[in-house]
């Protein structure tokens, strides 16, 4: 028996101080004053599946970078100087090589538990297709205070069992510039609209009681967009909801289009509820889509989405609240 708790003491000591050793603060800089000149660089130093969270702050500057931060690096925040001086951008597209929408990212979050503050991620390739600025696979990610800026396809939210949070953000693109299947909440979040097109094109998976969920969100345009779809859907399964939005001219009074898919109208739920400005008139919306009661609303909260823990430390932590 004292040998079992000398072992487990000793194990239990070692794992300790090998995390106590391990580095989990890092800084990037352009200007060389840190110890990285790349957030890239500074993603292959850290230690994959790290005992405690890792942190990297990155000074202001404009990282003309492709990042990429893999399922094995988890637990890891991001931190900008500031939201507008602190710039990720890259100018991949569809159609560039071998490139395609999937690999057409500035910035590919993989692992789970990522968070970012005070950043703006650009995809700068212009109007040529498909080009995302942030592909993000991350389960329990949140992002605080960020920009996403780019044109089709800015933001592709990519997985299928993935939870993801932004609040306070601002999301600019022109078509289906927010799209993909994970289950993503945008809390007092702006959403700009470039072109004459679509906002979402989830692809949420049959069976998953929530896709993307806006609440409290901003919806504007550029003047030359005046007819803009609040979503069609990728997939027949799609999910999309709006509930307390200012929405403004640019949205079409039917809000929403099956993207020649007559059988989504029978599978997609698109609903609203309680929104404002002159682009919600809930009278006008196609007869497929859905004005939730005040009861139906109340299970659209961060709280109701994310809380369906997967494990007793899940519900104990409340990732989602930020």
């Amino acid at each position: 028996m004292k040998k079992l708790l000398y072992t487990a003491f000793f194990l239990l000591f070692s794992l300790t101080l090998y995390a106590q050793n391990y580095k989990y603060e890092f800084t990037v800089a352009k200007d060389g004053s840190a110890e990285y000149l790349t957030i890239q660089d500074a993603i292959n130093a850290m230690r994959v599946f790290p005992l405690k969270r890792i942190t990297l702050r990155i000074k202001n500057g404009i990282y003309n970078e492709k990042i990429e931060l893999p399922s094995s690096n988890t637990e890891v925040t991001f931190i900008g100087e500031s939201v507008d001086k602190t710039i990720i951008t890259f100018n991949d597209y569809s159609g560039r090589g071998k490139t395609n929408t999937f690999t057409s990212y500035t910035a590919k979050i993989a692992g789970n538990d990522f968070r970012a503050e005070n950043i703006t991620f650009i995809n700068s390739a212009g109007p040529v297709g498909q080009a995302v600025a942030l592909h993000l696979e991350s389960d329990r990610a949140v992002f605080k205070n960020c920009r996403f800026i780019g044109c089709q396809d800015t933001m592709y939210l990519a997985g299928e069992n993935c939870r993801q949070l932004f609040v306070d953000c601002y999301v600019e693109g022109t078509t289906d510039f927010i799209f993909g299947p994970s289950t993503a909440v945008f809390q007092n979040c702006t959403i700009k609209s470039k072109t004459n097109s679509y906002i979402t094109a989830a692809n949420t998976p049959a069976g998953v009681p929530y896709g993307f969920v806006f609440l409290n969100c901003n919806l504007i345009a550029d003047s030359s967009a005046t007819k803009v779809y609040l979503g069609r859907p990728w997939r027949i399964y799609a999910k999309t909801v709006f509930i307390g939005c200012n929405m403004g001219p640019h949205i079409l009074p039917e809000g929403w289009e099956n993207w020649q898919k007559p059988e989504a109208e029978k599978t997609a739920f698109y609903a609203e509820f309680a929104n404002t400005g002159a682009g919600y008139i809930p009278g006008s919306r196609v007869s497929w889509s859905k004005q939730l009661t005040a009861r139906e609303a109340k299970l659209y909260t961060p709280e109701k989405i994310f809380n369906s823990p997967r494990t007793a430390l899940e519900k104990e932590q409340g990732w989602y609240k930020y």
